[in-house]
């Protein structure tokens, strides 16, 4: 018999005991993937406007939707955040959101998301609660508005993060944060 046929007969017999077998003990052959999370220093670009000493490391959350900013980035004077508790424009008027969740044991986090839409205004809500350090929310054009929440600490709530002059087209938004309770959900919000 030639190794091909022999091969054939191989496949042929694990594809019909996966069809004889119940799919409990199938599942106990499925492999269990970990992933690991990988801890880097954090990048602060030059001109960037945050002025602190940024000698710690993050775990690097990387966006689920890839956006490509072609555009050469330039830093808009940083805006400081205003802890207003707000709630969000009607469920029709909003355009995209978000949620990444963050555990305490992660110290902090950089998480990154892909937005790619129009829209005049970004929300924040957070369920736990964490320190902010910065938001990056870069736009078409290359223009990076940083908004600096200085590492307070932020509980359970919705925030507006950053009005826009007329419609506008967010690439992505970079936020930095630590959980302070066991785990922390951020959901990001962009209205139209």
């Amino acid at each position: 018999m030639t190794s091909e046929r022999v091969a054939s007969r191989r496949c042929f017999s694990k594809g019909l005991v996966g069809l004889l077998l119940p799919a409990g003990a199938m599942a106990q052959r499925r492999r269990r993937v970990v992933v690991r999370t990988r801890r880097t220093a954090i990048v602060v670009r030059p001109g960037h406007p945050v002025r602190r000493a940024y000698n710690r490391t993050v775990v690097v959350r990387p966006a689920r939707r890839a956006v490509l900013v072609t555009a050469p980035l330039v830093f808009l004077p940083v805006l400081t955040f205003a802890a207003v508790a707000v709630t969000l424009p009607p469920h029709e008027r909003l355009k995209w959101q978000d949620t990444e969740t963050i555990d305490k044991d992660e110290d902090w986090v950089e998480s990154n998301f892909g937005v790619d839409e129009r829209g005049d205004a970004l929300y924040l809500e957070i369920k736990g609660r964490a320190d902010l350090d910065f938001a990056d929310v870069t736009f078409e054009n290359g223009e990076v508005q940083v908004v600096d929440f200085n590492e307070h600490p932020y509980g359970n709530g919705i925030h507006r993060v950053l009005d826009f002059p007329g419609r506008r087209h967010v690439k992505t938004v970079r936020l930095v944060a630590r959980s302070k309770t066991e785990e922390t959900t951020f959901r990001m919000y962009l209205s139209a």
